[in-house]
């Protein structure tokens, strides 16, 4: 039983891989067996995770996820070095923490560009090279199907990649390509350190999270993981809040 959760054998590209949710994920696919590819803006982070990892099974590609040339270089790559794709984590996103008002149409254009469009086009120019039992995981977000206080343009291009994954998945499912999505809720990261540390702020997320904490790397990255195996080798179309059931949350 537990072989079927064994990525050996199996490439994975993995975009945002540099920090925080991406590289916890990128960790925990090379500690299942995968060979991983780093994709990411700046080259000294993938670096740093890449020295973490095993050298031989690992590689970097400094890639802008929102142009289409830069990605199919970076699927290149991958298939010179690894000779395959078998999984593809779509992570590299961004906010602006812009109140609805204060938005802008630059900013509605780089968060989508970023967060949606690069799921679209990597998922597109992966799958070509995908076979039978391949996986792509999208990472969406608790914001894309549960409503925030702010955060409009975030919260659209969430949504955007849970509709997409469902999409995806009824398209490529005859091909045996699985599409899930994973939806996390706070988690620790660079990105969250500054927001966190806001004891009000932080009381009024755990005020709507059942486990009453924010979430720990790991926790997300094991999940995505599971989907990438053939342990959920009967699993698509899905998203899997990781939330610490934030999104089951009535009146209490």
């Amino acid at each position: 039983m537990l072989a079927s959760f064994s990525l050996e054998g199996k490439t994975a590209i993995v975009t945002g891989g540099g920090k925080g949710i991406g590289r916890a994920i990128a960790l925990a696919l090379g500690e299942a067996g995968a060979n991983v590819m780093l994709v990411a803006r700046t080259q000294d982070d993938l670096e740093s995770v890449q020295q973490e990892m095993q050298a031989e099974r690992t590689a970097y590609a400094v890639t802008d996820v929102t142009q289409r040339a830069a990605i199919q270089s970076a699927v290149r790559q991958t298939i010179e070095r690894f000779g395959g794709v078998d999984i593809l984590v779509n992570n590299a996103g961004m906010n602006i923490r812009s109140k609805l008002d204060e938005a802008t149409d630059s900013e509605w254009q780089k968060i989508m560009d970023t967060n949606a469009q690069s799921v679209f086009m990597f998922s597109q120019e992966a799958a070509k090279h995908m076979n039978k039992g391949a996986s792509i995981i999208n990472v969406s977000s608790v914001g894309g199907e549960r409503a925030l206080k702010t955060g409009v343009i975030y919260a659209a291009s969430k949504a955007a990649i849970i509709q997409m994954t469902k999409v995806m998945a009824m398209e490529w499912g005859p091909r045996g390509i699985r599409v899930n999505a994973v939806g996390p809720w706070y988690f620790r990261t660079p990105l969250t350190e500054g927001i966190l540390s806001d004891q009000a702020y932080l009381d009024s997320v755990l005020a709507v999270t059942p486990l009453k904490r924010v979430g720990e790397l790991p926790e997300v990255a094991s999940p995505v993981v599971f989907l990438a195996s053939d342990a959920a080798g009967y699993i698509t179309g899905q998203t899997l809040f990781i939330d610490g059931g934030m999104s089951i949350h009535g009146f209490s």
